[in-house]
This record gives C-alpha cells, sequence and structure tokens, in this order.
C-alpha cells in the first residue's frame, strides 16, 4: 500500500519526555532580542496613557508605575531570551502582559459604560478616539501572548526539543516559500494579530492547541465589541446631525 502524502512530516516528529517533540515544523529558533517586545509593550502602554482618565484604572499613575516596575529589571537582566533564562524572566514578562491585557479590557468597559450614558457630541469624538486606542491596544497585546506562549515561549523555541507548534505558519506547511532557517519573530504574531482582529477569525495562520483557539476566540471577541461600539457612535453622531 501506497504511503499517504504527507506521512513522512508527520514521521518526523518524534516523541520526547513530557510531551515534547522534535518535528519537521518545529525547528530550533535561534535566541530572541527582548527590545521588540520591549518596545511594543511601551508603545500598548502610551496608548493607555493617552486615553481620557475616565477609561482608565484610577489612579492613573497605577498601570504605567506597574508596568516600568518589572520592564526595567527584566530589560536588565537579560537582553536576549536564550536557553538558559531563569523562570522569574518570563513569569515576569507574562505578568507584564497580563496587567496591559485587564487594563485594557477594563478600559473598553468604562467605553461600553459611556457609549450608554454619553449624550455630547464632545463625549462622542473621545469616545471614538478612545474605541481606536483600545483596538490597537488589543492589536498589541495579544500579538505579545501570541510570542510569548507559542511552543513553550521564546526561550523553549530555541530548543531542538520544545513543545509542539500552537500556530501553524504557512511556511511550516510551504518550506521551500522560505529560508530554511525561517521561524516566526514578535512581527510575525503582530501580523496575526492585526488580521485576527480585523477579520475577527484566523487568515493564513493556523491555531492548532486550545489555548490559542481559545485566545484567538477572546481576542476576535473584543476586537468584535470595540468596532461595534465605534459603529454604533458613529451612528449615533450621524443621526443627531
Amino acid at each position: 500500500m501506497s504511503e499517504p502524502v504527507g506521512s513522512s512530516d508527520m514521521q518526523a516528529a518524534v516523541a520526547a519526555p513530557g510531551g515534547k517533540r522534535a518535528s519537521a515544523w518545529g525547528k530550533a529558533a535561534p535566541p530572541e532580542p527582548r527590545w521588540p517586545a520591549a518596545v511594543a509593550t511601551l508603545v500598548a502602554l502610551a496608548l493607555y496613557m493617552n486615553l481620557p482618565e475616565r477609561l482608565t484604572l484610577r489612579p492613573i499613575w497605577l498601570v504605567p508605575a506597574l508596568e516600568l516596575l518589572l520592564i526595567v529589571p527584566l530589560s536588565f537582566a537579560g537582553a536576549r531570551r536564550s536557553l538558559a533564562e531563569s523562570n522569574w524572566r518570563r513569569y515576569t514578562a507574562i505578568i507584564i502582559i497580563a496587567i496591559l491585557n485587564v487594563a485594557n479590557m477594563a478600559s473598553l468597559l468604562f467605553l461600553l459604560r459611556d457609549l450608554v450614558h454619553g449624550s455630547s457630541r464632545a463625549t462622542g469624538q473621545l469616545l471614538l478616539a478612545g474605541a481606536v486606542q483600545i483596538w490597537l491596544t488589543n492589536v498589541i497585546v495579544y500579538a505579545l501572548w501570541y510570542w510569548e506562549l507559542d511552543r513553550g515561549g521564546p526561550d523553549a523555541r530555541t530548543f531542538a526539543i520544545h513543545p509542539q507548534p500552537d500556530f501553524l505558519f504557512p511556511q511550516m506547511v510551504t518550506p521551500a516559500a522560505a529560508s530554511p532557517s525561517w521561524c516566526p519573530k514578535l512581527l510575525d504574531y503582530i501580523f496575526v494579530s492585526f488580521t485576527n482582529a480585523t477579520a475577527f477569525s484566523p487568515t493564513d495562520t493556523m491555531p492548532l492547541t486550545r489555548w490559542a483557539k481559545m485566545l484567538m476566540a477572546s481576542q476576535a471577541f473584543i476586537s468584535l465589541i470595540t468596532v461595534a461600539v465605534v459603529a454604533a457612535r458613529a451612528v449615533n453622531i450621524l443621526g443627531g446631525q
């Protein structure tokens, strides 16, 4: 009996202790610099700080202070994500993303509250601007989640043996379309996040694991609600003219 097409690729996945595997699509990635993620975090933080005060957690300096308190020592502790990264560094990175995520979701709730109770034209304009900032922050935050969690994180991806992929990039199924050493970087995850936030569903990159599917679903839901707020407010403003 002839072997099914693609079965050789599947057989290339070799089981390893702890549920990890060395696979044809899970190549060891080179160590990544930490600064792109730090820049993305600071951009998201700047978007949050420029929101109207009523759309932020009080006191307004709380979230920025917590973020900077964690980012500064993390940046000095290691400029690159590497094989020898300690657990506390990864946990700190996850906490940084989680704080941004919670703050942005709170801003969305405040935005919905103001949409229900707001009435003035000026308030409507501020709400529209706030919705755009919340949407952009949502894109950045989820890109950081995908980058930090896929295949165990940037440090785990530098091992030849690592957890199975959580996202299936086109280059993984069509290796001839990319260089042999290609591995997803933060910019690739930003693109995944952006397309998911605009299409409200995966586009060229498919989620493989349950957590990846649930995370993409939650991002799409938040994005849909934010866009619905913008559309509703725009209709309200146009109807009042």
